[in-house]
């Protein structure tokens, strides 16, 4: 037994304070029986740890009964200190679920459809024309308002997943696209068709919405994986679009292409709601304008984004200069290729971006910068097998597995490193991103027709593994500024 004493709070059970604490910011427990041995030791353990200051313990103090008020000095606030209920500690904030392999196929299945209807109409362009009575060099309107309108979405509607609820402004997107879908489905007009389809690049965006926030749902270590599986279905929208779209049209007509895939947009989206945890996640608390700004901002200050995005723009620089061009030499003699045989070839293609979902496991294992190399390695001869396409079928069907593989590894690293960068901004780096993507497609498509024009398939194939060569020498260069 001890004399009655003052004794301070032991560590670890005021409510959430952390780090020193001084001898007025102690609280003081008042008692008026003696000190078991059991708590007379529990007081010299603690006064003797480094944590605290030490509250002296003086026999000479009395203490009075714990029903007095006023016992406690005025910049002391009185606090519960019981063994058998200890103060409220802060909670960390509880680490992303694991995303489960139904519902990451749900959301690659939902990028692939999404993004597939900015590239129904590419093989539809004469029924198009036939249709509305337009010429067959202003149809080409079609794909470009169609992109167009894909990248302000990129700029606009993207980054709108760091300010709002992700789950309900995906299933908003989605059951939005699919009235935009039944506009272009059933159109009168050359301009309530362009208008429809305007509203159907905008609103394909929710592609990157539902990456990031699949991201978000994943863990750490499973994150790579996840984005890769959802890119997946990203690049087997992209390739099957063009095959599915000049299937259905012998079948029914072009119409029935729009009308079924606003059918499945619906469905989709409404699975969505049903399926899709509500996660809050820290959002932003800039105006949207302010948002829109930062996305230009990011560029500033995260290098590994700058780096991410270069690499970005060179290879879909080089993805798109293949499949714009692609359809010449198959078409022409001496392989003369119908529509249906050259649509299969996104069979192929399909077949490497499968392959390629792999590579964010390795990125979720260290391995990002590797993989990257690799995969630019493998992009670059890729070309020699493409080169030799009008000659011969077998090393064509080679390079374009090859090249998408290529791509889509880089692709899926590219965005598993930059979700690391910024977690309360994964929809704006996306954003910023996915600009690059654009802007490496757009020019792929023009300089590839042009190319094709002036050198034939040789003057292609030496452009691709140019830029493929260039993405090679850049990633050699930077791979020491970013994690592995």
């Amino acid at each position: 037994m001890v004399s009655p004493c003052k004794i301070g709070s032991p560590a670890g059970l005021t409510d959430g304070a952390s780090g020193p604490e001084t001898a007025s910011d102690v609280p003081v427990v008042e008692a008026s029986a003696p000190i078991p041995a059991e708590a007379e030791a529990l007081v010299q353990d603690q006064t003797s740890a480094s944590v605290l200051k030490p509250s002296p313990v003086t026999a000479s103090a009395s203490i009075p009964a714990p029903a007095s008020t006023g016992a406690l000095s005025a910049d002391s606030q009185p606090r519960s200190v019981s063994p058998s209920a200890p103060a409220s500690l802060p909670v960390p904030p509880s680490a992303p679920s694991s995303l489960s392999a139904s519902k990451a196929l749900l959301f690659s299945a939902a990028c692939g459809l999404a993004v597939a209807n900015i590239y129904y109409a590419q093989p539809l362009l004469d029924a198009l024309a036939s249709e509305f009575g337009v010429a067959p060099a202003a149809v080409g309107l079609v794909v470009t308002v169609t992109q167009i309108c894909y990248a302000l979405g990129l700029l606009l509607l993207v980054p709108l997943g760091d300010l709002l609820n992700r789950r309900r402004l995906i299933v908003v997107q989605m059951l939005l696209s699919a009235g935009a879908l039944l506009i272009v489905g059933t159109a009168p007009s050359a301009p309530v068709l362009l208008a429809g389809l305007a509203a159907v690049g905008l609103l394909a965006v929710v592609t990157q919405v539902l990456v990031a926030y699949a991201s978000t749902l994943a863990s750490s270590a499973e994150r790579g994986r996840v984005v890769g599986v959802v890119q997946s279905g990203i690049v087997i929208g992209i390739l099957l679009a063009r095959t599915f779209a000049g299937t259905l049209t012998d079948l029914a007509g072009w119409r029935s292409v729009y009308l079924i895939s606003a059918l499945l947009m619906f469905v989709t989206g409404a699975a969505l709601y049903r399926i899709l945890p509500d996660v809050h996640h820290t959002k932003t608390e800039l105006s949207y304008p302010r948002l829109l700004r930062s996305v230009f901002a990011l560029f500033i200050e995260e290098r590994l984004l700058r780096i991410r995005a270069v690499l970005a723009f060179l290879i879909f620089t080089v993805f798109s200069t293949l499949w714009t061009a692609l359809v010449l030499p198959l078409s022409a003699p001496p392989l003369s290729l119908s529509h249906t045989a050259v649509g299969a070839f996104g069979l192929a293609g399909a077949a490497g971006a499968l392959a390629a979902a792999r590579a964010g496991r390795l990125a979720d294992r260290g391995l990002g910068q590797r993989t990257t190399g690799l995969a630019l390695v493998l992009l670059l001869a890729s070309w020699g097998f493409i080169g030799f396409t009008p000659h011969s079928l077998a090393a064509a069907v080679i390079g374009v597995i090859l090249l998408d593989l290529a791509v889509q590894a880089v692709h899926v690293t590219n965005q598993s490193l930059i979700f690391t960068v910024r977690p309360e901004a994964r929809s704006r780096l996306t954003a910023g991103y996915m600009i690059f993507y654009s802007l490496g497609s757009a020019t792929g498509a023009i300089a590839s027709t042009s190319l094709y024009a002036i050198g034939g398939w040789n003057g292609v194939c030496l452009f691709g593994a140019a830029v493929s060569g260039l993405a090679l020498l850049f990633w050699a260069v930077t791979r020491g500024n970013g994690p592995e």
